[in-house]
């Protein structure tokens, strides 16, 4: 994967006190010969580096395709430079071990492949991680303004997750490793490649 330079700063989720519940148990690993990922055991490491194969179908009908990681190193030299003013957004920022983003634009005329935008949730979900979701004008041929929040939990404490925001002509995929609590994720809003979206709508996934 391609590593850049800190990009300019989109925004984290809020209202994430309500994900302390425990993540799912994972279901049991698929045949070797199905094409599907294996699930990995939810209290396990975050991969920074692993997506689901369908987001390199959607990559491939994107217009315009954007990937980088930041490594611990990288996040801890942009916590130096943020002024003493963002103590608590710093604190949090350390407490991050890596942040992976994959940014895809549809152009023209062009829509997104919903049934592989379902296979990226299906595949997250069969990782048995704690799934939260928000979303507006849902039920309509495109889920518009819909995202998805995948959290593995260690007590109270998040371990890492995956944002997944889904709007007509854009999508937008972030994976975090860290040690961080609720309270941290609140002052990562607008930070990092993180896509915004409002964390007072934010509730768990049916399932």
């Amino acid at each position: 994967m391609k590593r850049k330079s800190l990009p300019g700063v989109c925004a984290l989720w809020a209202g994430l006190a309500c994900a302390a519940a425990v993540a799912q148990a994972p279901v049991e690993p698929v045949s070797p010969d199905n094409q599907a990922p294996p699930p990995v055991v939810a209290q396990g490491p975050i991969v920074l580096d692993w997506v689901p194969p369908a987001l390199a179908q959607l990559s491939a009908q994107a217009g315009m395709k954007e990937s980088f990681t930041l490594d611990r190193d990288m996040l801890s030299v942009a916590a130096g430079l943020m002024p003493d003013s963002d103590a608590q957004v710093k604190q949090a920022i350390n407490k991050l071990d890596g942040v992976s983003v994959h940014l895809l634009r549809f152009g023209g005329d062009g829509m997104i492949d919903e049934s592989l935008v379902d296979s990226i949730r299906a595949a997250y979900h069969l990782r048995g991680w704690k799934h939260l979701v928000t979303a507006t004008n849902a039920g309509g041929p495109v889920h518009d303004g819909t995202t998805d929040v995948w959290l593995v939990m260690d007590g109270i404490n998040v371990k890492g997750g995956v944002v997944l925001v889904e709007t007509p002509r854009s999508l937008s995929l972030v994976t975090i490793e860290g040690n961080l609590s609720p309270v941290d994720l609140l002052h990562l809003r607008g930070h990092f490649g993180i896509p915004q979206f409002s964390g007072d709508r934010l509730r768990d996934a049916p399932n």
